[in-house]
């Protein structure tokens, strides 16, 4: 038996509001997801984001707390090149969302930026340079 990574989970406080964050970042989220204490959107490589209410997981774990403060956990998203980076670090900041490290060229050879979700999970937004 050997276990295979399937799925990432996040805990959310606002299922409406993430599930908005995250489709404008291409997630394809069914519709009624943003009413849903559980929703799932697929991605390519068959990896699925799945995102619970706080309410659902205490429903089956009652004495669960969310963790004070942000930074939880952290998905990395590659786009297809450094100007699709500063563009949807632009676009998500414009929108109101938290942008917690500007559009820059790291040393270790990419374009990086980092946005926040409703919860203040770092999204990495991230392209090889020269791309």
């Amino acid at each position: 038996m050997s276990p295979r990574f399937d799925a990432i989970g996040l805990v959310v406080s606002d299922m409406t509001a993430s599930v908005a964050f995250y489709r404008r970042l291409g997630f394809a989220f069914p519709e009624g997801s943003e009413s849903a204490p559980h929703a799932e959107a697929g991605v390519p490589g068959g990896v699925r984001l799945m995102l619970d209410t706080e309410e659902t997981v205490r429903s089956f774990h009652p004495e669960w707390r969310a963790p004070a403060g942000g930074g939880r956990a952290s998905l990395a998203l590659r786009c297809e090149g450094a100007g699709e980076v500063d563009a949807v670090y632009e676009e998500l900041v414009r929108a109101g969302y938290g942008g917690e490290l500007k559009p820059w060229d790291a040393v270790w050879g990419q374009r990086y930026a980092v946005v926040l979700d409703p919860d203040g999970n770092g999204v990495d937004l991230y392209a090889p340079s020269g791309q």
